[in-house]
């Protein structure tokens, strides 16, 4: 690969992982060493010079948990959470010998998520992964990702190219613009995704979630991420669109999200403000670079 030519100084091991179609390249710091991360995952990212991955999960030791999580976008820039990662990051610990834990405390920029694996007694292989992802923050004063005055932001219209547009934000950690419209097959993510994600109200930018209520306990959604552009499924979105619907009247605690890539089940304690986020997790391809 040309590309190990101009910045590799020795090879490296990865795999790559994907939960609900989000792709990451994964490497274990346990064995390999990456001394500047933004650029690797701005090089391996790339899906026609690199090895294709909407970011770079790096798991390694944590003083506080069991294990360490960090994460790059495609972009370079380093991202709070991402729920998807984290399952993968349970199978990969598991499945790689790093652990014989089902209960693992995983260590994040945004805090410590407690990780269930569910795992086949017969194959010894994991099957589902539940993330307890923590509190959903809804207060503008207890976030430093949205510019507002409003003590929430809910259902708050912003005017883009002569159509409005009414968003809720949400914090998993990470922040979400969530907007509840019909027919998001038909949106052109790649024109409106970016002028909200870097619109004055987020100083440091967001990820915008395009949702339409099936049902109130069955929602389908779009995702455009920070840093990273329209990916196939977002953990940490899916969450904060539960959550939104569920504040605005639109759909229940516990509902099943349905992305490009897969399905997600989320539920939220609203009374002790926790949010659990569950699906499945694979192995795609392990690699040398």
């Amino acid at each position: 690969m040309e590309i190990a030519q101009v910045f590799f100084l020795h090879r490296m091991k990865f795999e790559k992982m994907q939960g609900a179609g989000n792709d990451y390249i994964y490497v274990n710091l346990f064995e390999e060493k990456v001394d500047n991360p933004q650029e690797l995952s701005r090089k391996l990212s790339d899906r026609h010079f690199g090895v294709g991955s909407d970011g770079l999960i790096l798991i390694g030791p944590s003083a506080e948990g069991d294990f360490s999580m960090r994460m790059f976008n495609a972009d370079g820039s380093e991202g709070e959470m991402c729920g998807n990662a984290a399952r993968c990051v349970g199978k990969y610990v598991y499945e790689r010998g790093l652990t014989r834990k089902k209960e693992i405390n995983l260590s994040t920029k945004s805090g410590i998520k407690q990780l269930s694996l569910t795992v086949n007694p017969e194959s010894d292989l994991v099957e589902r992964i539940r993330v307890s992802m923590g509190s959903a923050i809804l207060s503008a004063g207890n976030s430093i990702h949205f510019q507002t005055t409003l003590p929430e932001m809910r259902n708050y219209p912003v005017e883009i190219d002569g159509k409005k547009y009414e968003i809720t934000f949400v914090s998993m950690g990470n922040p979400h613009a969530v907007i509840f419209m019909e027919h998001i097959d038909l949106l052109e993510i790649e024109k409106i995704g970016p002028r909200i994600e870097h619109h004055p109200l987020f100083p440091e930018r967001t990820n915008v979630e395009f949702v339409k209520i099936i049902d109130p306990e069955h929602l389908k959604m779009r995702v455009w991420e920070r840093g990273s552009g329209e990916t196939l499924a977002c953990g940490t979105g899916a969450c904060a669109s539960v959550v939104a619907g569920a504040i605005t009247g639109r759909n229940d605690a516990k509902a099943t999200v349905q992305l490009k890539g897969g399905i997600l089940e989320i539920a939220w304690d609203s009374i002790h403000n926790q949010v659990f986020l569950t699906g499945d997790a694979h192995f795609v391809f392990k690699g040398e670079v």
